[in-house]
C-alpha cells in the first residue's frame, strides 16, 4: 500500500457512475413497478451499492481502509439504460475514488443478477469515475504569484562551522516544488538582535516568504520567537497550530515548538523547529495551501 503517513487530513468526494442498459421496455416498467420477482431492485441494488462502498478495501488489495462518512446512491431512467450514481465523502488522508467505482459497479451487479431472469440481454456499461476533489491534488494546477523567498537557519552551531545544515537546505528543496526559488540563503546565531535585525532587513527588502528554522524550542538559546515576535504586524496563529498539530500526530514533542508565523508588512515570516524532520512536517502541513495568502494580497494590490 502506499505510504499516506505524510497526508492530512481533508474532505475528500467522489462521485462514479455506471449504466445498466436493458433490452426491452417491459423491463424497465417491471423495475419501476416494484413487480421483479426477485424483489425491488432499486432498494436491493442500493443496499448492495453501500455494502460496496463500505468493503472495498476488502477486495481491492492497494485500497486503505477509511472511514465512510456519506454515500448516496441515486438512479435515473433514460430510455432502456438506468444510470447509477454514487457519491461518497470521506475526511480523512485519501481520497475515495475506488470506493464510489466500487459501490456503482456492485449496484450494477446487483441489478443484472436481478434482471437476468426476465431479460437476457441486459448489460453493464460504462463504469466510471465522474468527479472528484479534496487533497493536494486539487492544488497542483493552481497558479500562484511569483514569489520572493529567503531562508535563514538559526543555529549557534551551524553558523560556527561546528555542523552541518540540512533544515535549510530541506526547506529550499521543498519550496522548489512549488517553483519556488529562496534567493536568499543565510544562516545567523541565537541572537534575538541578530536574528531580529536579519528579519527587519529582508522584510524591507522585498521578500514575500521568509522562513526561519531553528531556536524555536525550550533551550535557553532558542530565541527565535523572541526576536521575530514583536516585528509581527498581523498573527496567523492557526499556521502554527496548524504545524504543530500534524507534528504530534506523528511524534511526541511537536507540542513544545514555539513557532510564531505572521506579516512584517506585506512579508510572511513563518519560523520552524531546528530538525530536518521537524521541517519537512511543517512544509507538508502547511504547503502549498498557505500559497493562497499570496494570491489574496497579491490580487488586492491589483
Amino acid at each position: 500500500m502506499v505510504n499516506i503517513t505524510k497526508k492530512s487530513n481533508t474532505l475528500r468526494i467522489a462521485i462514479a457512475t455506471a449504466t445498466v442498459k436493458v433490452s426491452k421496455q417491459e423491463t424497465i416498467d417491471a423495475v419501476e413497478q416494484r413487480k421483479i420477482p426477485k424483489g425491488d431492485v432499486f432498494e436491493f441494488a442500493r443496499a448492495a451499492g453501500l455494502f460496496g462502498v463500505k468493503k472495498t478495501s476488502d477486495v481491492i488489495p492497494d485500497c486503505h481502509p477509511l472511514p465512510i462518512e456519506y454515500t448516496a446512491i441515486t438512479y435515473e431512467i433514460v430510455g432502456l439504460t438506468i444510470i447509477i450514481t454514487v457519491e461518497v465523502h470521506t475526511i480523512y488522508k485519501t481520497g475515495v475514488e475506488v470506493e464510489a467505482m466500487h459501490g456503482a459497479s456492485v449496484t450494477a451487479l446487483t441489478m443484472y443478477d436481478m434482471l437476468k431472469p426476465i431479460d437476457k440481454g441486459v448489460e453493464i456499461e460504462n463504469i466510471r469515475l465522474l468527479k472528484k476533489s479534496g487533497g493536494k491534488s486539487d492544488l497542483k494546477n493552481a497558479k500562484f504569484p511569483e514569489i520572493k523567498a529567503a531562508v535563514v537557519v538559526c543555529s549557534d552551531s551551524i553558523f560556527e562551522n561546528k555542523a552541518q545544515d540540512s533544515s535549510g537546505k530541506a526547506i529550499i528543496s521543498r519550496l522548489t516544488q512549488w517553483e519556488i526559488n529562496a534567493e536568499k540563503y543565510e544562516i545567523v546565531p541565537d541572537e534575538i538582535n541578530i536574528i531580529r535585525d536579519k528579519a527587519s532587513e529582508l522584510s524591507k527588502s522585498s521578500y514575500d516568504l521568509i522562513i526561519f528554522t531553528g531556536g524555536t524550542g525550550l533551550s535557553l538559546r532558542d530565541v527565535t520567537p523572541e526576536a521575530i515576535a514583536p516585528l509581527i504586524d498581523r498573527n496567523i496563529e492557526g499556521l502554527m497550530e496548524t504545524a504543530r498539530r500534524y507534528g504530534q500526530e506523528r511524534m511526541p514533542y511537536a507540542m513544545l515548538s514555539r513557532g510564531v508565523a505572521g506579516f512584517i508588512g506585506d512579508t510572511l515570516v513563518l519560523t520552524f523547529p531546528g530538525s530536518k524532520s521537524g521541517v519537512e512536517e511543517s512544509m507538508d502541513a502547511l504547503f502549498p495551501q498557505v500559497l493562497h495568502l499570496f494570491k489574496v494580497i497579491k490580487g488586492e494590490k491589483h
